[in-house]
């Protein structure tokens, strides 16, 4: 069953020999329902990661997070920072429209968050300082520049390590493939793999939609899984006697325990039965990949995930990016984002789930001739709602062309500070490299106006 057993547990069982049950199946795999891998996971480290939360027994805020992140790099220019006044070739193609705040527009791309717009923040006069995909996963995901020498941890990852597992269900889970992890953007880097995140890769639009390393196989049914359990125990009591090496038994034995704890666990199902949500919330999300996402991200939080990532991708518009914004890209998320809000709200969670909304980097200023806008690294946006977070708030200023924050700037560093703090994670939180060498993972300012 598990890819990642320790090397005393495959050694154990090279020495022991192949133990097959009736049904062809050997000791090793006999519990082959789905695997931990999607998690990232080696079970012994797994293991010890809950053991050290529920140890500590430190009252902790409950604040979650869901980050949306729109892989590619969202222009901020055709979205929440419209520069009407400017010259076509740098306002672009759209026209603006009033939001619920007065004196403040957004493209007219955007009616529902401009109608929204009570609900979360804006940050105007965000300076990503770096044009490059890859480091902007790392860097604005983590709020720490990168360093090939250091893998600096992503937000979910460091909530994973800092306040540990609240369910069976695993505190980290990004849905989505859409993170670039050349420079360790979205992964724990040196906090270890156990605190990567459990990966999603269904569509929760689809017809028929299961989890893998959740669902079990077709044709095994969870009394089946049962069976097999009762087997393992009595042929586990017979080798135990003789074993030479009983602590390997003990050890494999915790890793299944583990596994079933999720796999079998009634919030793990639950929260992956998106079909039973009515209907009309579910088209209210959007009927598409991320607007189901976004819902699913909704339950996963209610059933004991602490943090979730949405991804989304091909937000690099280097060509034709009117085109791609107006009729493909921001329609899902004009209509999703909102409806996240507002359910969370009506639910009484939005006081309790900080949702952000990070990109990439800004895009440039003056339009290119593919009708497309390239890397910017100097201006951009940011989104945050919930958790305290003042609804309406629209901060900082750019220049006329959008060029450079002219009031109030803040960095990735700042956006990650902002984050941690509203999660209740310390600002002075040390971890440790493989080697030994202390590393503190937070070193911005909090968006003050946000606190």
């Amino acid at each position: 069953m598990l890819n990642q057993l320790s090397n005393a547990t495959r050694n154990h069982e090279a020495a022991a020999g192949s133990h097959h049950y009736c049904d062809g199946t050997s000791r090793r795999n006999f519990l082959q329902i789905g695997t931990l891998a999607g998690l990232g996971l080696s079970l012994p480290n797994w293991l010890a990661a809950k053991r050290a939360q529920a140890d500590e027994g430190k009252p902790t805020r409950e604040t979650n997070c869901i980050l949306i992140w729109t892989r590619g790099g969202t222009s901020h220019h055709d979205t929440f920072d419209p520069k009407p006044q400017a010259p076509v070739s740098v306002k672009g193609e759209y026209g603006v429209i009033d939001t619920a705040v007065p004196g403040v527009q957004f493209t007219e791309i955007l009616p529902n968050m401009a109608k929204e717009l009570k609900r979360f923040a804006v940050l105007r006069s965000w300076n990503p300082k770096n044009g490059s995909h890859g480091s902007a996963d790392q860097w604005v995901m983590s709020g720490r520049r990168f360093n090939p020498a250091v893998g600096y941890p992503t937000y979910g990852s460091v909530m994973s390590y800092h306040k540990g597992f609240k369910s069976a269900m695993p505190p980290f889970v990004q849905l989505g493939d859409q993170v670039d992890h050349r420079f360790g953007g979205g992964t724990a880097g040196l906090l270890g793999m156990e605190f990567n995140p459990f990966e999603m890769l269904a569509d929760p639009n689809a017809k028929k939609f299961d989890v893998r390393d959740i669902t079990p196989p077709k044709g095994v049914s969870m009394d089946r899984v049962q069976r097999r359990r009762t087997i393992l125990a009595k042929i586990d009591a017979l080798q135990r006697a003789g074993d030479l090496q009983p602590a390997a038994f003990d050890a494999l034995d915790e890793h299944y325990k583990a596994a079933l704890a999720m796999i079998t666990a009634p919030e793990t199902k639950k929260a992956f039965e998106i079909e039973k949500e009515d209907p009309k919330l579910r088209d209210a999300y959007g009927r598409n990949r991320f607007g189901q996402s976004c819902l699913l991200a909704r339950r996963l939080i209610q059933s004991g995930v602490r943090f979730v990532t949405v991804t989304d991708g091909s937000w690099d518009t280097h060509q034709n990016n009117f085109t791609s914004l107006k009729s493909r890209l921001i329609p899902k998320m004009d209509q999703a984002v909102p409806a996240l809000l507002a359910d969370l709200e009506e639910r009484g969670m939005l006081d309790s789930t900080l949702v952000c909304w990070l990109t990439d980097f800004g895009r440039t200023p003056k339009i290119n001739s593919a009708s497309g806008r390239d890397h910017w690294a100097s201006a951009g946006f940011a989104i945050m709602a919930g958790a305290g977070i003042p609804g309406g708030a629209v901060l900082g200023e750019t220049d006329d062309e959008g060029g450079r924050p002219i009031r109030d700037e803040y960095y990735s560093d700042d956006i990650a500070t902002t984050i941690y703090m509203k999660l209740g994670i310390p600002h002075g939180l040390i971890a440790h490299t493989p080697d030994g060498r202390p590393v503190q993972l937070i070193e911005g300012k909090p968006i003050r106006e946000w606190m």
